[in-house]
């Protein structure tokens, strides 16, 4: 027995059923991908839908409200009092209306009133009756086209601005008397941040 080493065996016998491992590999690792893919890819859709859906419903509703103008109801008392609107209780016929933009934000405001609200709103606000000026329309044509006001109507009619120093707002004020006991006003006041 000389230099003659011992027998060693030879490799393991490879399993018959390498092909099957292989493939039950493959599969593993594909459903590890689809797992990975649901998981990011679902809630990565999902959000991209939304985002979309709420920027058109944003836009929908934009349209929707610069389509039909005021809104037959109160502002909001924090639009009242950030914009100096002071609408008089009781009062009739409210509507509103609000733009904004990086320059100027407006809120324009109509209500019909009793007389002596009419002292009150203006006192309110800062100024007084004797500041309305007979057949002076102080709100612009922009201003009427965007609110759909029209004030051709019978009168008389009495306007005044109400400038105020920065960052107060300026408020433009058109009083229609053609009832004089019920007077019809409409303003608009504006922002400049």
């Amino acid at each position: 027995m000389t230099g003659s080493l011992p027998h060693q065996s030879g490799p393991p016998d490879e399993p018959a059923h390498d092909g099957e491992d292989r493939r039950h590999r493959n599969r593993r690792r594909a459903l590890t991908l689809l797992i990975i893919v649901l998981l990011i890819g679902v809630p990565a859709g999902y959000l991209a839908i939304s985002a979309e859906q709420s920027r058109d419903s944003g836009k929908d509703k934009e349209a929707r409200y610069s389509a039909r103008g005021l809104t037959e109801d109160w502002p909001s008392k924090v639009q009242r009092r950030l914009y100096q609107v002071p609408v008089p209780h009781p009062s009739g016929k409210v509507a509103y209306y609000e733009t904004n933009n990086w320059r100027t934000s407006r809120l324009y405001v109509q209500f019909q009133t009793p007389n002596a609200n009419l002292d009150e709103f203006l006192r309110n606000m800062g100024t007084d009756r004797t500041a309305l000026k007979r057949d002076d329309i102080t709100i612009g044509a922009r201003d009427q086209r965007i609110t759909g006001w029209d004030f051709s109507g019978p009168g008389p009619w009495y306007g005044l601005v109400h400038e105020q120093d920065k960052p107060a707002p300026t408020q433009d004020v058109v009083v229609n008397m053609s009832e004089p006991n019920n007077p019809f006003v409409y303003v608009v006041s504006r922002t400049v941040p």
